[in-house]
């Protein structure tokens, strides 16, 4: 491909990626940067730790730094050091997607929110969240070891859900298709069911530690507060198309900024979040050479070779196919390791 950039597919981390193995990254790569001085005069201004405070001075404490207000901008902020540090005159953005939170980071990679007010949105969405924090969210996996679908399993896992759904005032709702993974969204007593119901499987079934019940309909109570606080103003069509949590394709000539809005703020939070479906709509629309993931951490890049084995994209069909590959010629970059970011930094 000489002289010509490379096409890429970004893809934006959700809310478990920053975890005591990533403490410290943020300012690996970011220390002194003009825009982490804004962000931290920011939250110094509201009373917050700054987010160099937490990378770099506080220890890692879950009970800390996985609160919504702190890990969310962590995030935000890690990710961005990440898309500025990509090399413009080797590789060409095409589209942009996320998982969960990563879908407000992917509004400003795309040019639909600007930077600084992603960071408001980011911030006070994860403190609005932790603040209420209703319900939680459970993990649980539906491929084989060789991240080969089973799809009897999956009909069986979402069969779960209408069987327990209801009872003794359970509420357990699909909140994320997670390449070969599932993950459930209910309140405790639902949640607690379906953990008795699943068949332990090595770590699974995994409670995420302080997740609500995001995407589920037990958000409607975050939902109508945030769009109460946040206009539409800032919304703007995307300079890079956008694939949503649906798979919808928001493209810079069509979109209209009051319907994003709409979106982010309204069914995003109370519907299932098909990141499977997002992965599959960006691969097949966009044909990318490679897919990116910003850090911090590297744990979305099992999910998203999950999605993609599902595909079949590039000849894929399982783990052992898709690790042979990645040692030959990664397609999928997680700039969390250290060494597949220096694939695409300038």
């Amino acid at each position: 491909m000489s002289g010509t950039r490379e096409r890429l597919l970004v893809v934006c981390p959700g809310r478990g990626t920053y975890n005591q193995t990533e403490w410290g990254s943020l300012l690996r790569h970011a220390a002194g940067s003009e825009w982490l001085t804004r962000f931290d005069a920011r939250r110094r201004e509201a009373g917050l730790p700054t987010l160099s405070e937490l990378d770099g001075e506080m220890p890692f404490r879950q009970s800390l730094h996985g609160r919504g207000e702190h890990v969310a901008p962590l995030i935000h902020a890690c990710a961005l050091a990440d898309l500025l540090a990509i090399d413009p005159g080797r590789y060409e953005i095409v589209a942009v997607t996320g998982n969960s939170m990563g879908w407000y980071i992917a509004l400003a990679a795309g040019g639909a929110l600007e930077h600084e007010e992603a960071f408001t949105l980011i911030g006070s969405m994860g403190l609005m969240m932790q603040e209420a924090l209703i319900g939680g969210q459970l993990l649980y996996p539906w491929v084989d070891e060789q991240w080969r679908p089973q799809w009897s399993r999956r009909r069986e896992l979402l069969a779960l859900i209408g069987r327990l759904h209801g009872e003794e005032e359970r509420e357990l709702y699909l909140s994320i298709e997670l390449g070969g993974m599932l993950v459930f969204g209910g309140n405790e007593a639902g949640l607690a069911a379906l953990s008795e119901a699943l068949p332990p499987r090595e770590r699974f079934p995994l409670r995420l530690p302080q997740h609500a019940a995001f995407h589920t309909p037990l958000q409607r109570e975050v939902r109508d507060a945030a769009r109460e606080r946040f206009t539409a103003a800032p919304f703007r069509a995307p300079r890079v198309p956008l694939v949503d949590g649906r798979g919808h394709v928001w493209t810079p000539w069509s979109s209209d900024p009051q319907a994003l809005w709409d979106y982010t703020l309204g069914e995003q939070l109370v519907a299932p979040y098909d990141f499977t479906a997002a992965l599959r709509v960006g691969v097949r629309e966009f044909a990318p050479d490679r897919i990116v993931i910003p850090g911090p951490g590297a744990t979305l890049g099992g999910a998203t070779a999950q999605a993609l084995i599902q595909l079949g994209w590039q000849g894929l069909d399982d783990k052992a196919a898709f690790q042979a590959r990645q040692a030959e010629d990664p397609l999928l970059i997680s700039m969390g390791i250290e060494a597949q970011r220096n694939l695409v930094v300038g």
